[in-house]
């Protein structure tokens, strides 16, 4: 890696310490655009034929097994603050069966010494962790050796590859060499010992792109559709540029929603392990995304706030997610997570 890139490590930590902050503290969802969700609604069953607490929400993902198909999606580290959060997050992934991804590593690739801000192992010894970089890095110095350290940083089960071209567009200084990207991601695919999950950041991935980078060896696909947190305000709300922050408002809406993603996704490629993420709050639209055709569902801000109000807050928003998942079932008479998928239990409204 360059000097330049190491170079850059406290306006990294910085960056990342604004994301945090702007995610928590102001309204930086979608304006107008929406996940998509709201189309579909399920067909009930008056007579469900199973006993509630007979539901089984457990499932699998690229072979490991889960308690429910719920991901706490990647947000954050490289700071104090995000430490604690991480190690919140990580208690209820081990407690409640859950997969978790924690945010770009790239500040702790640039200083090892914040790398532990994103140690949850020790803290979810059975959860399934995903580590993260942007894939853009690639063009700025990245390769093998990076992609590891982040994975054994985390002791990961896998390493997400974020894709965001809007975001680096909009950020201030952001990385816009985005031209050869996914021969570089091939390469990665080829010789990384643990699998390459390709996600968007809130603008969504379609069924084309989503078929081009599975032949480049990526073995799932996280859509994380518009709908949700938009990385255009997050970028735009920090920005002391004016013209940064316009383009922040201008493109504040932009992208594919996620239930357009993962049905698309799911179409075309039948076999394809399926990450639904971008915009969904609660366990209703998780079935629902299961219900499209998702493996897991992702969420993020609603996790994160919880997490920053306390760690019984993040226990009963855990709950409550897992419940309302749990009605969703019992009320369309199905006894496990792939019933969802049969046909007639999910209608797109006219």
């Amino acid at each position: 890696m360059s000097t330049e890139s190491l170079s850059s490590f406290p306006e990294t930590q910085g960056r990342k310490a604004d994301h945090l902050r702007v995610c928590l503290e102001q309204d930086v969802q979608c304006q107008t655009v929406t996940t998509g969700f709201e189309r579909y609604r399920f067909t009930h069953c008056c007579l469900p034929e199973v006993n509630a607490e007979d539901i089984d929400l457990s499932t699998t993902f690229l072979h490991k097994p889960l308690g429910a198909p719920i991901l706490i999606s990647s947000m954050t580290g490289g700071t104090e603050r995000a430490r604690t959060l991480n190690l919140r997050l990580a208690e209820v992934t081990q407690h409640y069966g859950l997969a978790m991804g924690v945010g770009s590593q790239r500040v702790a690739v640039e200083n090892p010494t914040v790398m532990d801000t994103f140690a949850i192992r020790k803290a979810a010894p059975n959860g399934l962790l995903f580590a993260n970089l942007g894939a853009v890095q690639l063009n700025y110095g990245y390769g093998f050796d990076e992609c590891r350290r982040a994975i054994d940083g985390l002791e990961a089960d896998g390493l997400i590859l974020h894709l965001n071209p809007l975001q680096e567009q909009v950020q201030s200084g952001g990385d816009t060499q985005f031209k050869g990207l996914l021969d570089k991601i091939a390469v990665l695919c080829d010789r990384l010992p643990v699998p390459v999950i390709a996600k968007e950041v809130g603008n969504g991935i379609s069924a084309p792109m989503a078929n081009r980078l599975l032949a480049a060896g990526v073995a799932a696909i996280d859509v994380a559709g518009a709908g949700g947190t938009s990385w255009a305000l997050v970028e735009g709300g920090r920005a002391r540029d004016p013209r940064q922050r316009r383009l922040g408002q201008t493109f504040a809406d932009w992208g594919l929603p996620t239930a357009d993603c993962v049905a698309a996704v799911r179409a075309a490629v039948p076999q394809v392990p399926l990450i639904a993420s971008g915009g969904i709050r609660n366990g209703l639209e998780v079935g629902k995304a299961i219900a499209l055709g998702a493996d897991l569902v992702g969420l993020a801000h609603p996790f994160l706030k919880a997490a920053d109000d306390s760690p019984e807050a993040l226990h009963l928003f855990t709950e409550l997610l897992l419940e309302e998942l749990r009605t969703v079932l019992f009320c369309t008479g199905a006894s496990a997570i792939a019933d969802l998928r049969d046909a007639g239990r999910l209608q797109r409204l006219p």
